[in-house]
């Protein structure tokens, strides 16, 4: 196997989903719904979008786990963790309509949510890699960083992404 870098595996900054910081959450799911990306002749959905300013300088990520965050109704978001699983174990007889109001009230309370803008639930970029590093330090950063997306510059500008399925590709070329 030749040695490959950012710049061979990165999937280029116009294939891959992005947005500017003032799109509403409403608009990120919509973007993420209509997105599909083709990773070494598989088709994959996008875990995130990538987030811009008016001069097009990267500001963060928005992952999909944001947004639901982000889509949390303010009446739930004053709740620990135990009384909001303890307020969702619901065991619904299928017969009693009056139910449907509980729903009914979540679901207008998420589309309230869904005006917030993704600036307000992205998160910051904490790493990136230049078009010329090897694998080996993407596999690094990503480990360490944690993260299953990173953003390749070349002469200081975001040209492209590497996923975390595209580096796990290489190694199965390596192990297989």
């Amino acid at each position: 196997m030749t040695t490959k870098c950012a710049r061979d595996i990165m999937i280029p900054l116009n294939k891959y989903p992005h947005i500017p910081y003032w799109f509403t959450l409403r608009q990120a799911v919509a973007e993420l719904e209509k997105t599909s990306l083709e990773i070494n002749g598989l088709k994959s959905l996008p875990r995130a979008l990538l987030v811009f300013d008016e001069k097009y300088l990267l500001l963060g990520i928005v992952r999909r786990r944001d947004i639901l965050r982000g889509l949390e109704p303010n009446f739930l978001r004053h709740l620990s963790v135990s009384e909001k699983h303890s307020s969702m174990d619901i065991k619904i007889d299928p017969n009693l309509i009056e139910m449907s109001s509980c729903f009914d009230s979540l679901s207008k309370a998420i589309k309230k949510q869904a005006d917030v803008v993704v600036s307000e639930v992205m998160q910051p970029i904490v790493a990136t890699v230049n078009a010329d590093d090897h694998l080996a330090k993407i596999i690094y950063i990503m480990i360490e960083q944690d993260l299953n997306l990173i953003s390749v510059l070349e002469n200081e500008k975001v040209v492209g992404v590497v996923c975390s399925v595209g580096v796990f590709h290489q190694i199965a070329n390596v192990l297989l």
